[in-house]
């Protein structure tokens, strides 16, 4: 691609670089000039405009987002292309789930050509209908064919949407003495929709291992929650040990993400069970929302992914947890 000052008389299908005022309105910049605008430019008393002139071996930059975005997405469903112009490409998700992202493949894209570039959100971000998963962004207006095929090869199926699998859950609440429940199960059932997992109504036993481990035996879905009224501070507390009394397996206890410490996951005859911490009850985000997002959509989460977490895990204190994590003194 040539770019710079070109003399007028030879600047007709020329991409003009920067937006020149006139007396009456403006050429903007990207414009490919005819010879209508570049008799404006000369009234003006212009002889020559910074512009870019592509060759055959380049690619505008619009066609080159778009193959690039093209190529990210390949197959995969669950993603639109936005097209916008001047070089960049939106890729959207047209409904509820995880960004699906490979870190070597967007750095490989980004390494092909500094003209190239791609921007993510970060990997399992949770993704609502219409929200913007990465951007396709052309900085130059052509570049070489070349550079924008080993994009594209770079970039194949490098960026998904994992949607969710699960449609309904239930959640079993612990209680002591005649207490009721609390705001837990209505957060978690506004937590799930935004997945489109609908939540069973409540059901409330006493916080006793028996007790638990009966309602665990009785409950029929896809996917099986349980918050207690008193936090798990142990694999041998009340929930694990419930959940192994029922025939159930607890396969990982405790997680390196704040708040979400006291999580704890396990299965029941084939069925996901995952012990929720105390803060699941405010609305904050917390690591209880990155392994319930992970098993509603099918991303397999066992310790190995949950202890992992920690890059990343130091999230927002809820300001009405019991025991802060900072001291004042």
């Amino acid at each position: 691609m040539e770019f710079g000052p070109i003399p007028l008389s030879q600047a007709e299908g020329t991409i003009l670089a920067h937006s020149v005022p006139l007396a009456r309105g403006r050429l903007r910049k990207g414009k490919c000039l005819t010879s209508e605008d570049l008799d404006l430019l000369r009234d003006m008393g212009l002889g020559s405009v910074i512009a870019a002139r592509l060759s055959p071996e380049d690619m505008d930059e619009d066609a080159a987002a778009l193959a690039v975005a093209e190529a990210l997405i390949a197959g995969h469903q669950g993603i639109r292309l936005q097209i916008v112009g001047t070089g960049r490409v939106n890729l959207l998700a047209e409904g509820p789930g995880l960004a699906q992202i490979a870190p070597e493949q967007v750095h490989a894209v980004n390494e092909t050509d500094p003209a190239i570039t791609l921007a993510t959100v970060p990997e399992w971000h949770r993704m609502e209908p219409g929200g913007m998963i990465a951007t396709v962004k052309i900085i130059a207006y052509g570049l070489e064919k070349t550079s924008v095929q080993r994009a594209c090869e770079a970039a194949q199926g490098g960026i998904g949407l994992a949607t969710p699998i699960l449609s309904d859950a239930l959640m079993i609440e612990t209680i002591t003495g005649k207490g009721l429940g609390d705001k837990g199960h209505r957060v978690t059932e506004e937590r799930l929709a935004r997945l489109g997992v609908t939540l069973a109504p409540e059901v409330l036993v006493p916080h006793e291992e028996q007790a638990l481990a009966d309602a665990l035996k009785a409950a029929h879905a896809p996917l099986i929650l349980i918050l207690t009224a008193s936090a798990t501070s142990d694999i041998r507390d009340v929930a694990p040990a419930a959940l192994r009394l029922a025939g159930g397996t607890v396969e990982h206890f405790g997680m390196p993400v704040d708040p979400g410490n006291l999580l704890f996951l396990g299965a029941l005859n084939g069925t996901p069970v995952i012990g929720l911490p105390g803060c699941a009850r405010a609305p904050a985000l917390n690591g209880a929302d990155w392994v319930l997002e992970r098993v509603i959509c099918g991303v397999p989460v066992g310790a190995e992914v949950i202890r992992r977490m920690g890059v990343g895990g130091l999230l927002k204190e809820i300001p009405t947890r019991p025991r802060p994590r900072a001291s004042n003194g």
